[in-house]
């Protein structure tokens, strides 16, 4: 910083006020000092700094996945609001239970974090409390953790208006296909399938148990096999409510190669509105990860700044029907039955030009 202030022709107090992005250093001072640094080579040491400030620069993330539209399309939005900060974004990538309990053993995060945001996990009580004891900000994203602060879609109300918007198309049979995942990744699935519920309750139409079959994400096989346990029953749906787009999308893949139309014989909904869900015209209900991202990242810094703040607040998010093409009302024969069944008497005759 001596250097840089000799170049400058400016105190090493002036050089560390600019470095640091405080208004008090005018704007030709400013450009000087960044061209004498530019010049030098000269990069800040966090971990110097964290020594005078008590502060690392650094917000933390948790994940359970990086290979997912909804954790890509959150952490671009955090990002870059980080940086314009000048803070910088670790990501911890928690994929399996090992690698949780690992995690939640050493905690990594503690010292080298100002801030810890924590997506889409649902923690034991014995592991929030391990969170709690970290000393710094820990904020939840996409869910709601009493007590502690929050950033979230209500998915329970996304799932009932989901649920809502195919009932009023006069569907009755509707079936909700949630996802398998590695325990304790779950918090959502669980909200949307009681929202999905909820909304059957409110009309009167009877819980089956047999219209609710998970499935994998990802996997065109694991949606064949549901919806061919879906096409077995007595009394098919004549709608389904797949909890994710991209289960959504391989179950209309599977109905269209098995010759049942979308959405003349069966309706399809999906939850995210992923780019996806534009190409492939499919209703959904749509929430904003880089929205949620973007709060959550508001947040952490605020909780950074004032100690004091309010480290109980939940930041809930709306979510919006998106009726695309593939919906309908339902159709007048049950999905399955041929569109018009043929008796003996309508048959054509061997040989006839018609059954040639």
């Amino acid at each position: 910083m001596a250097d840089v202030a000799e170049r400058a022709g400016v105190s090493t107090s002036t050089v560390s006020r600019t470095l640091r992005g405080l208004s008090t250093v005018s704007p030709e001072v400013r450009a000087r000092v960044e061209q004498a640094a530019r010049d030098l080579n000269f990069a800040v040491s966090r971990q110097a700094a964290s020594l005078v400030t008590g502060r690392t620069g650094t917000v933390a993330v948790m994940v359970p996945t990086l290979n997912s539209w909804f954790m890509g399309s959150a952490l671009s939005s955090l990002a870059p609001l980080l940086r314009a900060a000048g803070m910088q974004l670790n990501v911890y990538e928690i994929p399996d239970l090992a690698e949780r309990t690992a995690f939640f053993e050493h905690l990594p995060a503690r010292r080298n974090a100002d801030a810890l945001l924590v997506f889409s996990f649902d923690l034991t009580d014995e592991e929030t409390a391990r969170l709690d004891d970290l000393g710094m900000p820990v904020i939840y994203v996409s869910q709601h953790v009493e007590g502690r602060p929050s950033v979230y879609v209500d998915d329970v109300a996304g799932a009932l208006h989901g649920t809502r918007h195919l009932l009023n198309l006069g569907h009755r049979r509707i079936a909700f296909v949630p996802t398998e995942g590695a325990s304790g990744f779950t918090f959502s699935s669980n909200e949307r399938l009681l929202g999905y519920r909820q909304a059957l309750a409110e009309a009167g139409v009877p819980l089956d148990d047999d219209l609710v079959v998970s499935t994998r994400t990802g996997s065109k096989r694991a949606a064949a096999e549901s919806l061919g346990a879906l096409l077995s029953l007595r009394e098919p749906p004549t709608a389904v409510f797949a909890e994710q787009d991209e289960v959504a999308v391989a179950l209309i893949w599977n109905l269209r190669k098995t010759r049942i139309a979308v959405p003349e014989r069966i309706s399809v909904l999906g939850f995210d509105d992923q780019p996806l869900a534009d190409w492939f015209d499919l209703s959904t209900v749509a929430q904003s990860p880089s929205e949620m991202g973007r709060l959550a990242g508001e947040l952490a810094l605020k909780l950074i700044d004032d100690s004091d703040g309010d480290h109980e607040r939940h930041i809930v998010l709306p979510t919006h029907v998106i009726p695309r093409g593939t919906t309908a009302p339902v159709a007048t024969r049950p999905a399955g039955q041929p569109e018009r069944p043929e008796g003996p008497e309508e048959s054509e005759a061997p040989g006839s030009p018609a059954s040639a």
